[in-house]
C-alpha cells in the first residue's frame, strides 16, 4: 500500500515536472542531496507508522508518530534555525494533549502496547521530522517539482525492495485499483504539493505541528463517511488541535 502511494505520486509528479522541463531541471547537489534525505524520511514514515498500528494500536502509532513537532522544535533550537519560545513550546504540547484525547492514548486498558509498536511509532515520529527538514531545505534552494520528484523516486526504490512483488503485481489486476490510485493522488500526489507549497513560506516547527490536523481531517472522515461516533472527549481532543493550531497560525502570520 504505501509502495503504490508513493508510485503514484510519483508519476503524479513526473508529469507536472514534464510541463516546464527545462525551467524545472535542477543542476544543484544540495538540492539533489536534501531531496533523497527526504524521500528517506517519508519512507520510513509511511512504513512505520503501519507497522505501528500492526504492532500496537493506531492510538498508540498515531501518538507517537505526532511527537515529530517536539523532535523538528529540539532540532531547530539546537542548531539554531528557530528561537526557543514559550508559545510554541505550549502549543506542542497542547496538540500532543489534544491528539491523546482524540486517539483514546490515555485510556491504558484499551490498548496493546508492544516494544516494536513504540520502537515504530517513534521511528515514525523521527522520519517525519526528516522529510521535514529535508523539504523545508529543498525548497530553499530550488524548485517544488524536482524537489518531490527526486524525493519519490527514492522512496519508490527503497520500498520496491522491501514489498512482496506478486502482491505488487497482483494489484494491476485487482478490483481495488481505482482506490489504489486515488490514495496515490490524493495522499502523496496533491497533499505534497500543496505541503512543498506551504512549507516555503512557514519555519519547520509550524510546519509539523500545522500537519498535525490530520487525526482530525480523519476523524470527521470517519464520522461523515463511516458513520463513526465521535464521544465528549475526542471532540474536546479535536477542538484542543483545531484552537491551538489556529492560534498558532495566526501568531505565525502576525
Amino acid at each position: 500500500m504505501s509502495f503504490y502511494q508513493g508510485a503514484v505520486g510519483l508519476l503524479t509528479f513526473f508529469i507536472w515536472f514534464l510541463f516546464r522541463f527545462k525551467q524545472n531541471w535542477a543542476h544543484s547537489k544540495q538540492l539533489y542531496l536534501w531531496s533523497i534525505l527526504a524521500g528517506l524520511g517519508v519512507a520510513g514514515n509511511f512504513t512505520l507508522y503501519f507497522i505501528g498500528i500492526q504492532s500496537s494500536s493506531v492510538a498508540v502509532a498515531a501518538t507517537l508518530m505526532y511527537t515529530a513537532p517536539v523532535i523538528v522544535r529540539l532540532v531547530s533550537f539546537l542548531f539554531r534555525i528557530e528561537r526557543s519560545t514559550w508559545f510554541k513550546w505550549c502549543c506542542i504540547v497542547g496538540v500532543i494533549l489534544g491528539i491523546i484525547l482524540l486517539t483514546g492514548a490515555y485510556n491504558t486498558e484499551s490498548i496493546s502496547v508492544s516494544f516494536l509498536g513504540v520502537a515504530a511509532g517513534i521511528g515514525a515520529g523521527v522520519s517525519y521530522a526528516v522529510f521535514i527538514f529535508g523539504f523545508k531545505n529543498a525548497s530553499s534552494i530550488g524548485k517544488t517539482q524536482p524537489s518531490l520528484l527526486i524525493a519519490f523516486v527514492t522512496f519508490c526504490l527503497i520500498l520496491f525492495g522491501f514489498s512482496d512483488t506478486g502482491e505488487a503485481a497482483a494489484v494491476l489486476s485487482s478490483s481495488d485499483l481505482g482506490w489504489f490510485i486515488l490514495i496515490g493522488i490524493i495522499g502523496s500526489g496533491l497533499s505534497f504539493i500543496l505541503y512543498m507549497i506551504g512549507i516555503r513560506r512557514t519555519t519547520p516547527t509550524t510546519a509539523s505541528m500545522v500537519a498535525m490536523v490530520e487525526p482530525v481531517t480523519a476523524s470527521l472522515f470517519g464520522v461523515l463517511i463511516l458513520g463513526d461516533h465521535l464521544s465528549i472527549i475526542q471532540l474536546l481532543g479535536m477542538a484542543l488541535i483545531l484552537v491551538t493550531i489556529t492560534v498558532l497560525s495566526v501568531k505565525q502570520s502576525d
